[in-house]
């Protein structure tokens, strides 16, 4: 009798330890899952999870376009055909082949290789207008600039400060002209195209060539929205960072 009420005890006992393992194995997974979403919230802010906001977004561009602006190598960016092409009604190749028949061809050289020269200095020396005109843009919906493809924030700074900085530009424009005397240069170069195109033909070379320069500003700082958004070395701060690295939908 004494060995049956033993038998009994270990088959209970047995019973019981089958149940507390079978629900320890069954709590550790429950209680897992519990967890999770805190332990996830904690290793996330860990990692500094980040989500983007208005305030950011406005920064992270205007930074992006002020970078684009100060990093601006314009070298070479203001040859005999660019300028020709800006100042003259008529394609550059024209215009060249009709002057250099009234013996000008030396003269257009000598112009346009000093107006060049003249044009790549008012571009260094008008990177400040361009990023004071970035930093004092305003923004409606600086978001969407970020979430969409191409060169938004270039073309939202070439629309609604665009003109401004063309402005801004022309008085270091003339300032560059006057001391290179291509004033002078032009007049002579003048006189004779308008026997061509007509004396209403007048062109203002300082305002020509200030569009001119803040066109290929506008065109490098697009160049650098393209490789910030394209490639992560470009992104040198830790806003162009936290902004561009990934894709917001």
């Amino acid at each position: 009798m004494a060995s049956f009420f033993l038998v009994q005890r270990k088959e209970i006992t047995q019973t019981v330890n089958f149940k507390k393992t079978t629900m320890k194995k069954l709590f550790i997974p429950v209680l897992a899952v519990m967890l999770l979403p805190m332990s996830f919230s904690c290793s996330s802010t860990k990692l500094g999870r980040y989500m983007l906001n208005e305030a950011d977004a406005a920064s992270a561009i205007r930074e992006m376009l002020s970078l684009g602006a100060s990093n601006n190598s314009l070298t070479g960016a203001f040859g005999k055909d660019v300028i020709l092409s800006s100042l003259f009604p008529e394609s550059a190749q024209k215009a060249l082949t009709t002057l250099s028949m009234l013996g000008l061809a030396g003269d257009i050289d000598r112009f346009t290789t000093t107006l060049s020269q003249a044009a790549e200095k008012t571009a260094t020396a008008s990177v400040p207008v361009f990023v004071n005109g970035i930093n004092k843009m305003k923004f409606t919906d600086a978001m969407n600039i970020i979430k969409s493809t191409g060169t938004p924030a270039t073309d939202y700074l070439k629309t609604n400060v665009g003109n401004e900085l063309r402005l801004a530009i022309r008085p270091q424009m003339q300032a560059v002209l006057d001391e290179y005397k291509l004033n002078e240069q032009w007049n002579k170069i003048l006189q004779p195209a308008q026997s061509i195109f007509g004396s209403k033909f007048k062109p203002d070379l300082a305002y020509i060539m200030s569009m001119v320069v803040s066109d290929a500003m506008f065109r490098k700082i697009a160049e650098k929205e393209t490789e910030v958004r394209n490639n992560a070395a470009a992104r040198t701060t830790p806003l162009l960072q936290k902004v561009f690295s990934r894709i917001w939908s």
